[in-house]
């Protein structure tokens, strides 16, 4: 079976999937100004006899096939997205890990910008739903994320109903983001004697929002409050506003 490949563009992925995997970078090119900031990752594929070249700016593009390549492009494998087991979900609820999961984002750009976010946030696990108008974790959106991609687990699901059932099931309190019929989220005091269950965000469909399906499965919808001078926010900035309320608040 053929193996597909991603183009890594810019300096910060491709040092993120250096630190985490450097063996699975296949070739790597370069303009000659980011080639004094990698001696390292060349020596080491030298030694272990992988392509690596400095290139002029056009052919960098070529590479990349975007403008957007940031001085340097590495290619590797398209990695299998696998499916979360109720077992997984145990683990998961075991170290009360945080949870972002996306329906159909159609957008490799705030799938990127999304991602980015939750590993600044500390989320391990992103799940996505199996549809053919949700975005897939490409070049775009590896870009975008900016070595964010690099510090989740993304996974996949064929049913996201059902699969937010089994996150209620293993402890989880699932939140949908919806725009109507939500409750305004906002600090709330802290009990000293109970510890929150861990918690999984739901983000909708940039158009759409939350299938109904899907926002019938979630324990509890949740807005962000504001001046309604316009409905909602893009979903990558909501997508921030509420990691920040639900995962990122140490006290």
């Amino acid at each position: 079976m053929r193996t597909s490949e991603l183009k890594l563009c810019g300096l910060a992925a491709v040092r993120a999937r250096w630190q985490r995997d450097p063996a699975s970078i296949q070739r790597l090119f370069f303009d000659y100004a980011t080639g004094r900031r990698i001696g390292v990752m060349c020596k080491a594929l030298a030694a272990n006899r992988k392509i690596y070249r400095c290139v002029e700016t056009a052919e960098l593009e070529k590479v990349a096939g975007s403008v957007h390549h940031g001085g340097i492009v590495a290619v590797v494998a398209e990695p299998a997205l696998r499916t979360p087991t109720a077992r997984d979900v145990q683990a998961w609820a075991t170290q009360h890990a945080p949870v972002l999961l996306l329906d159909r984002i159609g957008n490799a750009h705030n799938l990127g910008a999304l991602a980015r976010t939750a590993a600044f946030f500390g989320v391990k696990h992103c799940v996505l739903v199996d549809d053919p108008t949700a975005a897939r974790p490409n070049d775009a959106a590896y870009r975008v994320a900016e070595g964010g991609l690099e510090a989740l687990t993304v996974w996949i699901v064929g049913d996201l109903p059902e699969f937010l059932r089994t996150l209620a099931a293993g402890g989880y309190e699932t939140l949908g983001a919806a725009t109507r019929g939500a409750q305004a989220l906002g600090r709330k005091t802290k009990s000293p004697h109970r510890q929150p269950p861990p918690r999984a965000l739901v983000m909708g469909n940039e158009e759409h929002g939350l299938a109904p399906e899907v926002a019938a499965a979630c324990t509890r919808l949740v807005t962000i409050p504001g001046t309604n001078a316009v409905e909602s926010l893009n979903v990558s900035v909501a997508g921030a506003v509420l990691m920040w309320e639900l995962f990122g608040r140490r006290g």
